[in-house]
């Protein structure tokens, strides 16, 4: 829609965002830029897998439409929205992950801090940092390197695509935003010596 925005996801004619909806519509300085400011930063992809895991056996299968938000139907031709939800959900609307955690595979996409190159071993979690951007690359982005998106989307449906296990992933041009891609921080926490 002409003029989406993070303040008016649905174009200049549509409602303000809603503050209980996961925040889209942000190229990655926009994301940098608020992780700065609330003092977090963005997952790296072993982070984000690992949490959307619950620190266990990552799991092959999709999940189904009472723990995430997916398209339901024929994709792109109907969206029965039998989960309750044609578009983004507000977040937390669907049950926690064993951490605790909302919203790991499900409704909008989720930005990673690594660069993206198509390899990928989903069976280590060896390299946190992700490849160097002289090593990033995106066959489908010229433009540039691309970051790692994580987790699904409300437009992913089981017809079309399995974005929702957690070691799926793909590339997303960093200065691209949209309607089903959002972001999560992270927060590192200090542990004074003395267990404190």
């Amino acid at each position: 829609m002409p003029g989406a925005s993070w303040i008016k996801p649905y174009g200049l004619d549509g409602p303000d965002a809603r503050p209980d909806q996961p925040v889209v519509h942000l190229a990655w300085d926009d994301m940098q830029a608020y992780a700065r400011w609330k003092g977090g930063r963005l997952p790296t992809e072993a982070e984000w897998e690992f949490a959307a895991a619950a620190g266990g056996t990552r799991s092959a299968n999709q999940p189904g439409p009472e723990v995430a938000n997916s398209w339901q139907g024929v994709f792109p031709v109907v969206n029965e929205g039998s989960d309750g939800f044609k578009g983004v959900a507000p977040v937390g609307c669907f049950a926690p992950n064993a951490l605790g955690l909302y919203d790991m595979v499900g409704n909008v996409w989720e930005v990673t801090a690594d660069f993206f190159r198509p390899s990928h071993d989903p069976a280590t979690r060896v390299n946190p940092e992700g490849p160097s951007e002289n090593a990033a690359y995106d066959p489908r982005n010229p433009v540039g390197p691309s970051r790692v998106v994580k987790g699904g989307s409300y437009l992913c449906a089981p017809n079309y695509c399995q974005r929702y296990r957690s070691q799926a992933r793909q590339g997303r041009d960093p200065g691209l935003g949209a309607s089903n891609v959002g972001f999560r921080l992270v927060y590192d926490s200090m542990v004074e010596s003395g267990g404190r």
